[in-house]
């Protein structure tokens, strides 16, 4: 018998192809279910602060600068003191306004003299003209020469005022109290009028707290503005880091026009400093109760997912299966966090196990303890 080649061929494939199938990847199963535990959305009453980077101001400000130029003869106070309204603080070389004072009394005494003389001239031209003994001309002189040396009289008692005033400015006064800064002048110094820095005076018993607010909100602070404010409401707080200062403030007002590059307006708080623990340019951090009684959604931070700058969580379906949702967020309480926009109350969202969820993916759920929710 004659074994044909093809055949044998045939015979070879047949059972490369059996074995072939025989060899073939077995399925993959699906992932197991991911362990998730659930939170049920509900309403809460949101309390928390607005926070506003502020500066502190002081109410009254005034940097001195004399009032006439020469040196500085005496300072009489110390750098830092606290200062009362009226209270000596620098003197000014006065020997020259003094002088001048003494020259304008003695030319003021010169013109009155002139003045009786011209008017016995006057007197008598007049009782000349009565006989009709004078010319005109001489009586109509008479009495313009009286008339000058008046005016005389009247620019010279001016000329003493003004005087006067400089010998009075060679006296730097504190113009109400408050605490004085290191002087910026030293005894001997030369000071010229009106451009000099002699110190700065400023108010510290009351500071204020400047902080700019958005222009949408001009309505609600204008609200608040209106109210009046019982004794120890703790709306307006003040924070340093971490400590927070320890008596509320007042909100005094808002500036007069929003500010159009930014849009936003200054408001002003105002706040007692009574220990001296609030220093004038200070920055802080103004705190602003919320007093709205809103019910809000409220939901754990830790549920939130970021994805190119928003902000989803996971919702079970009926299938036992996930899906993001996406939030529109507001304001973080602690470890908790407002959301806008996105969940209603009753809705169920992953609070743990986010971290291995993905798009679509099954879920084993257990609920969220009681502790858990609080």
């Amino acid at each position: 018998m004659t074994f044909h080649p093809f055949k044998k061929y045939m015979g070879f494939a047949a059972i490369l192809f059996f074995a072939s199938c025989n060899n073939k990847a077995p399925v993959q199963p699906p992932p197991p279910p991911v362990k998730v535990t659930l939170h049920e959305v509900a309403l809460s009453e949101a309390v928390y602060y607005d926070e506003y980077p502020a500066s502190i101001v002081p109410l009254n400000q005034i940097e001195l600068r004399p009032q006439v130029s020469g040196f500085i003869t005496g300072l009489y106070f110390k750098d830092g003191d606290r200062v009362r309204k009226g209270q000596l603080l620098y003197s000014i070389d006065e020997q020259l306004y003094a002088a001048n004072y003494q020259q304008a009394i003695s030319s003021l005494n010169v013109q009155e003299a002139n003045v009786n003389k011209a008017q016995k001239d006057a007197n008598r031209f007049h009782e000349l003209d009565k006989n009709d003994a004078v010319a005109k001309q001489l009586v109509d002189n008479a009495d313009a020469a009286l008339e000058v040396a008046k005016r005389q009289v009247e620019a010279s008692r001016a000329n003493i005022k003004a005087v006067q005033t400089s010998v009075k400015y060679t006296k730097v006064y504190a113009p109400f109290d408050g605490v004085i800064g290191i002087s910026a002048v030293k005894p001997g110094a030369a000071i010229t009028a009106g451009q000099t820095i002699l110190n700065t005076v400023s108010s510290d018993k009351e500071l204020g707290v400047d902080f700019n607010v958005d222009q949408s909100e001009i309505y609600r602070f204008t609200t608040m503005l209106n109210e009046k404010q019982k004794p120890g409401d703790s709306t307006f707080r003040l924070a340093f880091g971490g400590d927070v200062y320890p008596e509320p403030g007042k909100l005094a007002l808002l500036d007069r026009a929003v500010n159009p590059q930014t849009g936003s307006i200054k408001a002003r708080l105002i706040f007692s400093n009574n220990n001296n623990l609030l220093i004038a340019g200070m920055n802080g951090t103004v705190r602003i109760k919320n007093n709205g009684a809103a019910r809000m959604v409220i939901i754990p931070y830790k549920a939130i997912t970021e994805q190119l700058g928003e902000y989803f969580v996971y919702v079970p379906n009926d299938s036992n299966k996930v899906s993001q949702r996406k939030l529109t967020l507001g304001k973080q309480i602690g470890t908790n966090i407002i959301v806008k926009q996105g969940l209603e109350s009753g809705e169920k969202i992953v609070v743990e196990g986010v971290q291995n969820l993905r798009e679509g993916a099954m879920i084993n759920a257990s609920e969220e303890k009681a502790e858990m929710k609080q």
